[in-house]
């Protein structure tokens, strides 16, 4: 039987945080897939196709060296359900303090109640990566700070693009 794992998040863009999750989880399971979550009331940096497009080259290179496919896919409703329906039998969510175990914890008991069948499982961050949020890095980016500490170089450079565009000044 493959057990098959789901990551989701907004990927906005996707940071070595995010990567360092991916990378811990893929070997836990023979199958990761990686959801990246729209919200109609959120307005992303980036678009759709380019988040995906993103986490594909930043997941390539994990898929090869942990052995097993990486999908990546986008659902509009709750992550639980799109877990479900991608056949995984557990989540995993990361973690980077305490503030993040409190709000996952919620997260993990309301998705156990909706669909007991698909559990949570945590993963601390590592500690070089801990401090990094998307948020935070977006906001670097389009106030001109340099985000290449948080980044890959292709991020990176996708984000001093759409920075240019997007900048207050």
């Amino acid at each position: 039987m493959t057990r098959t794992g789901f990551y989701s998040g907004s990927f906005d863009p996707v940071t070595h945080g995010h990567t360092d999750i991916i990378e811990r989880a893929s070997r836990l399971v023979d199958r990761l897939v990686i959801g990246i979550g729209i919200h109609p009331s959120k307005a992303p940096l980036f678009d759709n196709d380019e988040r995906v497009e993103m986490l594909e080259g930043e997941t390539r290179a994990i898929a090869t060296s942990s052995g097993i496919p990486i999908e990546i896919v986008t659902f509009a409703d709750l992550a639980v359900s799109a877990a479900q329906r991608a056949g995984a039998s557990v989540i995993f969510r990361g973690l980077r303090d305490g503030t993040d175990f409190d709000y996952e914890m919620q997260m993990a008991n309301m998705n156990g109640q909706m669909i007991p069948s698909v559990q949570t499982v945590f993963v601390a961050a590592s500690p070089e990566v801990r401090h990094i949020a998307a948020n935070l890095v977006r906001q670097i980016a389009v106030m001109g700070g340099d985000v290449t500490p948080f980044v890959s170089k292709g991020v990176a450079l996708r984000l001093a693009n759409k920075a240019k565009r997007a900048s207050p000044v």
